[in-house]
């Protein structure tokens, strides 16, 4: 969930936790380096999601920070034993950049899974599922906490590095679930050039038009460079905007948390690729963070070494041990929270 403890309240967007966008991954199928793998995670609950609100992964290929190719999920409305169903569209070109689910019916009214066993649809040379699985992101929040200081506006400023380490070792997701939306597909249709931009939207129906709710592109990025007076500006914004909405903001936490000038902040960001924030991932290379993102990168010890100029140190925590080497690829849900 390293897109999920937004803003000093940790609140999820516009109050409601099916809108909650929490993890993006991008990689190579195993086994097969023509095939591309994009997971989109949302709902920290794991339970139905929203039928009023179009989920979507938006990839650009060619560069420009707008979108190409959209994949966006709709759910039903959740039956009175929890069940529900899905549709997934694909739309490309202009028409990809339209906020209704639009395009081609690659999958529809399929079953989503609450329980051990996905339900894995196969419709063509894609295979896809919806539903609930264990959460691979693993991350020790009290270490987070003991290293900055949370008081004020700002989400993350003042990191506490006295020569203690801030971190207990002790992984706070271990038993998480998420409600996980995933695609493999030929790498060839997704045409990148050479690259792909890729990032989550959720969008919500209000008065009869969609509301961008939340978005989620580099991991932990949102997390930790937003504040509860921006979160929502920023959840709605698009990443072709980013660079001149956002840079200002993020130089001056940088600032607080490492000690950056404006040229250093603006240096780091952009060699890290940080804004416009949306995951890149060139496909004929092996994936790992910040190429794509797998299950194993430890991608909060990563933001905060950046966060504070290399000065904390490593978590020293271990990738989750669940995951499967076969499509969705995320493991079974853990009993205690499966709906």
């Amino acid at each position: 969930m390293s897109n999920h403890f937004t803003g000093l309240s940790l609140g999820s967007p516009l109050g409601d936790q099916r809108l909650d966008l929490c993890d993006l991954y991008a990689f190579q199928a195993p086994g097969d380096s023509s095939r591309t793998v994009l997971i989109l995670n949302a709902n920290p609950n794991a339970d139905a999601l929203h039928p009023d609100s179009v989920y979507r992964l938006n990839i650009d290929n060619d560069g420009d920070d707008l979108t190409d190719i959209a994949l966006s999920w709709v759910f039903s409305p959740a039956a009175s034993d929890g069940s529900q169903t899905y549709s997934v569209f694909m739309a490309t070109g202009a028409q990809s950049r339209e906020p209704e689910a639009v395009g081609t019916e690659i999958v529809s009214d399929a079953a989503v899974s609450f329980g051990p066993e996905a339900n894995v649809i196969s419709a063509g040379d894609y295979k896809v599922a919806a539903g609930s699985r264990s959460d691979a992101f693993f991350f020790d929040f009290e270490g987070i906490t003991n290293l900055f200081d949370t008081s004020g506006k700002r989400n993350f400023t003042s990191p506490h590095l006295d020569g203690d380490s801030p971190w207990t070792g002790v992984d706070s997701n271990t038993t998480a679930n998420v409600f996980s939306m995933a695609i493999e597909l030929p790498t060839a249709e997704l045409a990148p050039d050479p690259e792909l931009r890729i990032w989550g939207r959720c969008s919500v129906r209000r008065d009869g038009r969609l509301v961008h709710a939340d978005r989620a592109g580099h991991p932990s990025v949102s997390s930790f460079f937003n504040t509860d007076d921006t979160k929502e500006e920023y959840n709605a914004s698009e990443p072709v905007n980013d660079r001149a909405r956002w840079t200002d903001q993020f130089v001056h936490l940088l600032g607080h948390t490492g000690g950056y000038s404006r040229a250093e902040a603006v240096a780091a960001l952009d060699e890290h690729g940080i804004l416009p924030d949306v995951l890149h991932f060139d496909p004929s290379k092996p994936a790992a963070y910040p190429n794509g993102r797998t299950f194993t990168e430890d991608v909060i010890d990563i933001r905060v070494a950046f966060l504070t100029k290399n000065e904390a140190p490593p978590t020293g925590l271990s990738p989750h041990t669940d995951t499967l080497d076969r499509f969705p690829y995320l493991g079974e849900p853990h009993p205690a929270a499966t709906s």
